[in-house]
């Protein structure tokens, strides 16, 4: 399929690329690679699949960067930010308010459990998690506890880029260069059950091995003092490293394990919220109430940037009365156009039953991936809901990974390239373990899960012969 592109010759497309060589600052890539490969250059979305400036078509297997989750080219969402820019494009909510940011929050709190009823906005995930982790440290300072500031995480979680995040984030290959960071992230184990025997947990019940994945955090609140420990972040299913589901009854035992020394838990639900696992919070999938919630990516389905920290009733009291305010805020948090589409999101959400969706065929796209086992360099298939990671391994019988240099040369030098060629956007990563994850949008079902299967066969295969 080709489309109508907004070049008309070679010539136009080579300047654009040079204009990207010379001013473009990609994120998170290498910009020698531009300078010698050039860089593709997305043009237009449509439902599951975008197009580059030469017309071809891709499948979007991750949902542009676990954001799109309601697909792309919903003109309805194009023309709700259309009617909120004509009416008021833009107005703080420093001291003042707009219709469609209190609207949206009503709503988030509706859709969050117990009492996470306070919404703060922000512009973007970094950004509600450094919101959430200020409040945690200033919270206990006014409960009369100014020792409480440090704060837990999982090995190789993502939870950001700014310095406050970053302390959070736990991959160390992202925050050596910017060191020294803010100080006070702890890192215990994750759930990584595949690599439970080299964690020395149990390595033959999930069960088991999800008690003692949560007991490490409580090993780590008594290692630093109770009184020291704010908070513990943790993603409903981790990220980075390849998509880790929770145990059965970890988020209970971590809940339990909180409560116990009075530190609060939030659960980062940037990539996780609005879908991706069959719920608006994804905390709900697990049957866990947090003390506060990190948003933003699929809010809006990307077609307006926006995030927030939803928090309870308990954290939000101290700043309910008096002359006690939270000094912290963005420009653009809680932007009147990206709250007013978050709500028509929100609307087609529940119009068209995308939780239901994930839910009902979620075991149908794992039963998909889970075919791809049959091939040598497939060690694991893991997620949940439409958010699946699938770890590749150079010897599938001892689970012998890839050093260094392989990675390289497997992930970068082979897998990205051929993944694309072959029409699928998807993450190959080694923030970890190399693999490949997935996160397509929600509309999506059987059919196109065989579709991703095939695609991905065929790549894995070939490398499969290369190792």
């Amino acid at each position: 399929m080709t489309d109508t592109i907004a070049v008309d010759t070679h010539s136009d497309i080579d300047a654009l690329q040079q204009k990207a060589k010379d001013h473009l600052w990609m994120h998170f890539a290498r910009q020698s690679t531009m300078e010698t490969s050039g860089v593709p250059i997305i043009t237009r979305g449509l439902g599951h699949h975008v197009y580059d400036i030469e017309g071809r078509e891709y499948f979007d297997g991750l949902a542009g960067l676990f954001v799109v989750n309601a697909g792309h080219g919903r003109t309805r969402l194009a023309e709700a930010a259309a009617r909120q820019a004509e009416q008021l494009a833009y107005f703080p909510i420093w001291s003042y308010a707009h219709p469609s940011a209190i609207e949206l929050a009503d709503r988030l709190a509706v859709y969050a459990p117990a009492d996470l009823n306070r919404v703060f906005f922000s512009t973007g995930g970094g950004e509600a998690v450094e919101t959430a982790f200020k409040l945690a440290k200033y919270y206990w300072k006014l409960q009369g506890r100014p020792t409480k500031h440090k704060v837990i995480s999982r090995s190789v979680a993502y939870h950001g880029t700014p310095q406050g995040a970053l302390a959070i984030t736990g991959i160390p290959g992202m925050k050596e260069m910017f060191e020294p960071v803010t100080p006070g992230g702890f890192r215990v184990p994750n759930t990584n059950f595949y690599r439970a025997a080299e964690m020395g947990a149990p390595a033959d019940d999930l069960e088991a091995f999800g008690l003692w994945a949560a007991n490490r955090i409580e090993e780590m609140i008594l290692f630093e003092g109770p009184e020291t420990v704010a908070a513990v972040f943790l993603e409903p299913v981790q990220n980075s490293g390849g998509c880790f589901p929770p145990p059965p009854g970890y988020f209970a035992r971590v809940r339990e394990i909180c409560d116990r020394y009075d530190v609060l838990l939030v659960s980062d639900e940037v990539i996780c919220a609005f879908g991706r696992l069959g719920h608006m919070f994804a905390c709900d999938t697990y049957g866990y109430v947090p003390d506060m919630i990190t948003c933003a990516k699929a809010m809006t389905s990307g077609y307006s940037p926006i995030g927030a920290t939803i928090v309870s009733e308990k954290i939000y009291a101290p700043f309910s009365e008096g002359d006690t305010s939270f000094a912290h805020g963005y420009t653009f948090g809680g932007h009147p156009v990206s709250a007013a589409v978050a709500l028509e999101n929100l609307d087609i959400f529940e119009e068209e039953g995308l939780n239901e969706r994930v839910r009902e065929n979620s075991p149908r796209f794992r039963a998909e991936l889970e075919k791809l086992l049959d091939l040598p360099i497939v060690g694991d298939v893991r997620g949940d809901g439409y958010f699946f990671g699938i770890e590749l391994v150079k010897d599938k019988q001892t689970r012998e990974t890839f050093d260094d240099d392989e990675s390289e040369q497997l992930l970068r030098g082979f897998l990205s390239k051929a993944l694309f060629d072959a029409g699928l956007y998807c993450r190959a990563d080694d923030r970890g373990d190399p693999v490949i994850q997935l996160a397509p949008p929600l509309t999506i079902g059987p059919a196109e899960f065989t579709e991703i299967e095939q695609k991905l066969r065929g790549v894995l295969t070939e490398a499969s012969n290369r190792i």
